[in-house]
């Protein structure tokens, strides 16, 4: 089972590696990491993505919570509706005559924006949960990208809805 687990921490040096080293050492394997400071410069934001079973899981937010620059540990159950989460990609797709009309399409459809234009390539800044960056990318595939980078999943807890 996929889990994602958001850690709020220390912004200091070293605690990444702390984090990291925990998952290694345990024989986690980390699927995904994305970590920036927060709107305190004090602390940052980890968003990990990992999987394994709640034995696992529980095995993980504990040794979470030993660390000493460790502030708060959540976990989002996938498809919970408690949590919205994103995903950003830079792709770079080869650009032909007889495709070009086929990649802008696409590119609308996803509401895309390319941000670098060549001469035989358009690089298309996706943004969005794993489905679509998942779609886009095997839509563009057959046409060929040339380059992918993505960013890794970003996850912000929902507060109460207004009725």
């Amino acid at each position: 089972m996929r889990h994602t687990i958001s850690v709020l921490v220390d912004n200091k040096p070293g605690v990444l590696a702390r984090v990291a080293g925990l998952f290694s050492g345990r024989g986690f394997n980390i699927e995904s990491l994305s970590v920036n400071e927060t709107l305190d410069p004090t602390m940052s934001q980890m968003t990990i993505v990992t999987r394994g079973d709640e034995p696992v899981l529980e095995q993980i937010n504990k040794q979470l919570n030993k660390l000493i620059d460790i502030i708060k540990v959540i976990n989002y159950a996938q498809g919970d509706g408690n949590h919205i989460d994103r995903e950003m990609a830079l792709i770079k797709v080869a650009v032909t005559e007889k495709h070009r009309a086929e990649i802008l399409s696409i590119i609308e459809i996803f509401r895309c924006k390319i941000i670098d234009v060549g001469k035989n390539h358009y690089t298309v800044e996706v943004t969005g949960d794993e489905d679509k960056l998942r779609a886009i990318i095997e839509l563009l595939r057959p046409l060929g990208i040339r380059e992918i980078v993505r960013s890794g999943k970003v996850t912000l807890q929902r507060e109460a809805r207004v009725k």
